[in-house]
C-alpha cells in the first residue's frame, strides 16, 4: 500500500471520528425527538423499539443515550490516548458499560444501583497496573534508575563469576 493511501485512510478515519465527536451532543438529545405510537413504541429505519420495561420508548431512549454516548466517547479517548495513565480510563468505561448493560435489561427498577461492587473488580485490576507503570516511569525518569541496565550489569557480573569459577576448577 502506498504512503498516500495510508495517509488518505488515516485522514478519513480521523475525520469520521471527529465528526462523531462533534455530533454527540445531537445524538445525546435525540431522544427528545422520538415520536411514539399509541403503544409507547417507535419505529426507526424499519426497526421497532418498544418501551423495554420503561413507561414508554422515550424513557428507554433517554437511558440508552445517557449511557451509550459517554461510553463511546470514553472508548474513543482510551484508544487514542498516548499518556502512560490511559489504563485508568478503563474504570469509567467499565462503569458505563455495566450501567448500559443494566439499562438494556428488562428489570428497570435497578438502574444505577449496585454497580460499585462490579466496578471494584475492575479497579482492583487497573489500579495496580497503573501504579506499577507509574513506579517504573518514576524510577527511570526521576531517580535515574534504569532497571534494564541494572539487569544487564548483574548478568555481566554473574557471567564473570561463572568464568572465574570455571578457570579455578581447571587449575
Amino acid at each position: 500500500m502506498t504512503e498516500k493511501k495510508v495517509i488518505r485512510k488515516k485522514l478519513i478515519l480521523e475525520g469520521l471520528l471527529s465528526l462523531f465527536i462533534a455530533i454527540t451532543p445531537i445524538l445525546f438529545y435525540l431522544y427528545k425527538y422520538v415520536t411514539l405510537d399509541e403503544n409507547g413504541s417507535t419505529e426507526i429505519l424499519g426497526i421497532t423499539f418498544t418501551a423495554n420495561g420503561y413507561e414508554d420508548a422515550f424513557y428507554a431512549f433517554y437511558y440508552y443515550s445517557s449511557k451509550l454516548i459517554p461510553l463511546s466517547l470514553l472508548i474513543i479517548w482510551f484508544t487514542t490516548c498516548k499518556h502512560w495513565w490511559y489504563h485508568v480510563i478503563l474504570i469509567p468505561i467499565g462503569m458505563y458499560a455495566y450501567q448500559f448493560y443494566v439499562v438494556i435489561n428488562d428489570d428497570t427498577s435497578k438502574i444505577d444501583e449496585n454497580e460499585l461492587k462490579y466496578l471494584l473488580v475492575v479497579c482492583m485490576i487497573i489500579v495496580p497496573i497503573v501504579y506499577f507503570i507509574r513506579l517504573k516511569l518514576f524510577d527511570k525518569h526521576v531517580h535515574g534508575i534504569d532497571l534494564d541496565a541494572m539487569d544487564a550489569e548483574i548478568e555481566f557480573y554473574k557471567e564473570k563469576e561463572r568464568l572465574n569459577e570455571d578457570g579455578k576448577s581447571d587449575v
